[in-house]
C-alpha cells in the first residue's frame, strides 16, 4: 500500500469513527507503530486531524466538544437567574422535562440541592449526572444516539422513547426567538426535530433563552413561537417585542 493510500485510509477511519489509536492501525497496516505516528504527525500538519495521547480524534469532533465547553461558561449569570425563573413555576411532583440546554445544566444544579419532590425527564447527560445524586428526584433518562456536542441523546431511539411520554412543563433550550416571524429556531435540524415534539407533547412549555437570542433567527425553524406558554429570558424586552408576544399569545418572564 502506497503512503497516499495508507493516509486515505486513516482518514476514512477517521471519519467513520470520530478517532484512531496508533495499535490499532499498525495492526491494520501491518506497519510499525513509529511509522504510524509519523502518518498522524504528517496529517496533523496538514489540519487533517489533531493528535492525542496514543491516537488522534478528528477536527471536527474536537471543534463541537470546544464549542460544548464554550456555551457552557458563557453568560453564567443570566442562565443563573433564568434557570432559577424556571424552577420556580415546577410545582412539586409535576412531570417536568428538560431538555438539551446549558441553562437546563443551571436548572439541574438548583433541583440537585432541593428537599423538594421532583419527577424529571431529561435526554441530557450533565442533568442525568446531577440530579441522581438527589434521592427526592424520581428520574427518567432518555438514550438513543449519543449527539455531536456529546453532551446528550437524539436519533430515532430517542424520539421513539420520548413520545411515550406527556410532561406536565417542558423547558426548551434555543438559539433563536423572533417575535414578528414568530418563530423559534436552532442550527441543528436533529435537534430541533425533538425540541419540536416535546413541545407537542407537553402540557405546558416555556423556552430558557438569554436576551441575546431574542429577535434572532437561525437556519432552522422547528416551531412557531406561539405554541409555547411562555420565555423566560434575563432582561426587560422592548415595547414593540411586548406587543407582538402579547398578539401571539405568549408571556414573557424577565428572571430578576
Amino acid at each position: 500500500m502506497f503512503l497516499e493510500e495508507r493516509h486515505a485510509k486513516i482518514l476514512s477511519i477517521l471519519d467513520r469513527d470520530g478517532k484512531v489509536l496508533v495499535k490499532q492501525l499498525a495492526e491494520l497496516f501491518n506497519v510499525s507503530e513509529d511509522s504510524i505516528r509519523k502518518d498522524l504527525s504528517t496529517l496533523e500538519l496538514d489540519g487533517k486531524l489533531k493528535r492525542t495521547y496514543g491516537g488522534a480524534v478528528s477536527i471536527e469532533e474536537k471543534l463541537q466538544m470546544t464549542e460544548a465547553n464554550r456555551r457552557r461558561i458563557s453568560a453564567v449569570d443570566a442562565k443563573r437567574k433564568i434557570a432559577q425563573a424556571a424552577v420556580n413555576l415546577i410545582r412539586p411532583n409535576q412531570f417536568c422535562f428538560l431538555d438539551i440546554s446549558t441553562i437546563s445544566i443551571a436548572i439541574a444544579q438548583i433541583l440537585e440541592k432541593s428537599s423538594a419532590t421532583f419527577n424529571i425527564l431529561t435526554n441530557m447527560i450533565d442533568v442525568l449526572v446531577m440530579l441522581a445524586r438527589n434521592p427526592n428526584i424520581r428520574l427518567t433518562f432518555a438514550g438513543g444516539l449519543l449527539n455531536g456536542s456529546r453532551d446528550g441523546f437524539s436519533g430515532a431511539l430517542n424520539l421513539e422513547f420520548i413520545e411515550r411520554f406527556r410532561p406536565d412543563i417542558s423547558f426548551i433550550g434555543t438559539t433563536g426567538v423572533h417575535f414578528h416571524r414568530n418563530s423559534l429556531s436552532c442550527h441543528k435540524s436533529e435537534e430541533g426535530v425533538h425540541k419540536a415534539r416535546m413541545i407537542e407533547l407537553s402540557k405546558s412549555t416555556y423556552i430558557v433563552a438569554e436576551s441575546a437570542k431574542l429577535g434572532v433567527e437561525c437556519n432552522y425553524c422547528f416551531s412557531e413561537l406561539s405554541n409555547v406558554e411562555g420565555v423566560i429570558t434575563d432582561a426587560e424586552v422592548s415595547d414593540n417585542l411586548a406587543q407582538q408576544a402579547e398578539r401571539l399569545g405568549v408571556k414573557i418572564i424577565t428572571a430578576v
